[in-house]
């Protein structure tokens, strides 16, 4: 069962999910909140696997709730979504911990798809966000480019799958890519996350991009 705490200020949208939730096989919404203050101490008190958070609300927003549940440790992930597909909510959400990010327009069967996904660990942005998220990259000065000396723990094979991940490869490609078993690139994927303190597959791929592993492409 994936547990689930809701946060708009919204009552409508909060409604929403909630209905789809509830009407969904393996599902359970153990909350919800109006805003990032009441999302935080909710997550402390219910545990969710999975908070769906809203981006603009008042007193403290999405991002900020996202980035202290992130550094409190929990086991929690968050999907933010948002009907601002703007770069600085992107790149900010994700840079706060955020192991995803949708908009409120998405299918239900995104949506769906898109907590499973990162209730199991994994990652998932809206395509047209990924557009956005990689255009912030390609503004930003070379001079911001520097090297992280946990680059440094990672064995050759390690920084090889590291920039793979960063390219936006998945663990069969990569693979191929190496001649390697899948459940040879689990181990690699598992150990790069570790040794460079990555929640998930996309935060991985903001290391590789922040230190110049992999290039934007224009």
């Amino acid at each position: 069962m994936t547990t689930v705490l809701i946060v708009d200020d919204q009552q409508l949208q909060r409604m929403g999910f909630k209905m789809l939730l509830d009407g969904t096989p393996g599902f359970s919404v153990v909350g919800e909140a109006t805003n990032g203050a009441e999302a935080v101490r909710k997550v402390e008190q219910t545990r969710p696997d999975v908070v769906l958070m809203d981006v603009r609300m008042p007193g403290m927003d999405g991002i900020e709730a996202t980035r202290r549940i992130t550094a409190a440790g929990s086991r929690t992930h968050v999907l933010i979504l948002t009907t601002f597909d703007l770069d600085e909510y992107v790149y900010a959400g994700l840079r706060a911990g955020a192991s995803g990010f949708l908009l409120k327009d998405a299918r239900p069967e995104e949506l769906i798809a898109g907590i499973r996904a990162v209730a199991s660990g994994d990652s998932v942005v809206a395509p047209s966000l990924t557009r956005k998220l990689m255009d912030a990259y390609l503004q930003k000065p070379a001079s911001t480019v520097r090297a992280d000396p946990r680059l440094t723990t990672l064995s050759e094979r390690e920084r090889e799958v590291l920039e793979a991940i960063g390219q936006g490869a998945t663990n069969t490609e990569i693979a191929e890519r190496f001649t390697l078993t899948e459940s040879t690139v689990k181990k690699h994927v598992g150990r790069v996350l570790a040794k460079i303190g990555a929640r998930d597959r996309i935060q991985a791929v903001i290391f590789a991009y922040d230190n110049g592993l992999v290039e934007p492409r224009a």
